[in-house]
């Protein structure tokens, strides 16, 4: 069955940025981590592959590779012969011209230990006044009975293989090569009596109880990152670290634009008319917002420092209230009186005077008609 191309499988572009990249496997890693689906099959074989595809794209020299050959880089006569694959074509070239002029090559021991991803969502009140939170992740984790060595009794011996320096050096024509020892993956220690509990490999499959304090004022797109917090790495090696990114729902009254908020404040024609002091909501609580006289629908009051305090630079943001005058419904037979006497006062000639949006609506229109008929 032949691959799937890698940039399929996470669902990115060929152009991809690197940061692009990490998202895509994150998610793809999340969605069919085997905790995640215990006893599925195929979201085993899925996880492997969406990890298979990012290990090969987040690596420059084998994206190169893989672009310009497709998977055929990394078989027999592209790759290298013989089952020695190339990590990295900057490598190859490290470790060519390293050792002709004397330099110490470019060949890699083992990595760190995976980053892994998690995203909070959060209430607009809980991301502007700051939380702690409990999450639940699942990762490899250090192995307790072995503490991480793989070892059962925590003895390990020199690598016969690489003697120790955890790279092997092999002839290619005229070329000499070294690339990390596969019989150590590169420690230059080899475990003699393997943990029973984790196999040797000095990390447990395990889901992860973790308090996260979240900073007041964080916003959509905002991360955490929590070093050592990631998978545990092979022996040996630091554990990788976990980013939370932060999500923030939508509110049923504010809407958040950076340090600023906005609200819609209803008020009844009368009020807008005549003026009044109305309540508003505000995140600390109601107060009294000043509706001057002959106030129109779609006007902005600012309440200055009622906004959002920045987790950045600690400024504090604005409150803008936009009043919507609202049409009176339901009206006693007394409330339509009043109105329909309120109204025989217009006539033709003041009706104008008092409705400043409908004159020059109606000027407008008088124009358009006169252009239209002359």
């Amino acid at each position: 069955m032949s691959k799937r191309d890698y940039y399929e499988v996470l669902g990115v572009a060929r152009d991809a940025s690197d940061e692009d990249l990490k998202k895509a496997y994150r998610r793809a890693a999340m969605k069919h981590h085997p905790d995640r689906n215990p006893g599925d099959h195929a979201a085993e074989a899925a996880f492997k592959e969406c990890k298979e595809a990012y290990e090969t794209l987040s690596d420059a020299g084998k994206r190169r590779m893989y672009d310009a050959h497709g998977h055929a880089a990394f078989e027999h006569g592209m790759g290298g012969g013989g089952g020695a694959g190339y990590a990295d074509m900057g490598d190859i070239f490290g470790d060519i011209f390293g050792n002709i002029f004397g330099g110490g090559g470019g060949a890699r021991g083992p990595r760190r230990g995976a980053d892994i991803g998690y995203v909070m969502e959060l209430g607009l009140e809980e991301a502007v006044g700051g939380v702690e939170k409990q999450i639940e992740i699942p990762t490899l984790d250090e192995c307790d009975t072995c503490h991480g060595s793989g070892s059962e009794d925590g003895k390990l011996e020199t690598c016969s293989t690489c003697q120790g320096r955890g790279q092997v050096r092999f002839q290619r024509g005229i070329f000499s090569m070294q690339q990390g020892c596969p019989h150590c993956g590169g420690r230059g220690k080899i475990i003699t009596n393997p943990c029973d509990d984790c196999g040797g490999q000095g990390r447990v499959e395990r889901t992860k109880t973790l308090q996260v304090k979240v900073p007041a004022g964080v916003d959509n797109g905002d991360r955490i990152r929590l070093a050592g917090e990631g998978e545990a790495g092979p022996p040996g090696t630091p554990p990788g670290d976990l980013y939370v990114d932060i999500r923030v729902r939508e509110h049923e009254i504010f809407q958040r634009d950076g340090d600023d908020l906005h609200c819609e404040v209803p008020i009844r024609i009368s009020q807008a008319a005549l003026g009044d002091a109305v309540r508003v909501p505000t995140l600390e609580g109601e107060m009294e917002l000043r509706i001057p006289a002959e106030t129109q629908s779609g006007k902005v009051f600012r309440l200055r420092g009622k906004g959002v305090r920045s987790v950045r630079s600690r400024a504090t943001g604005d409150l803008y209230c936009r009043v919507v005058v609202e049409t009176p419904v339901n009206l006693t037979a007394e409330q339509r009186e009043l109105l329909e006497r309120f109204e025989a006062t217009f006539n033709d000639e003041n009706a104008r005077r008092h409705s400043p949006r409908s004159s020059t609506f109606l000027d407008g229109v008088k124009g358009f008609w006169d252009r239209m008929t002359g």
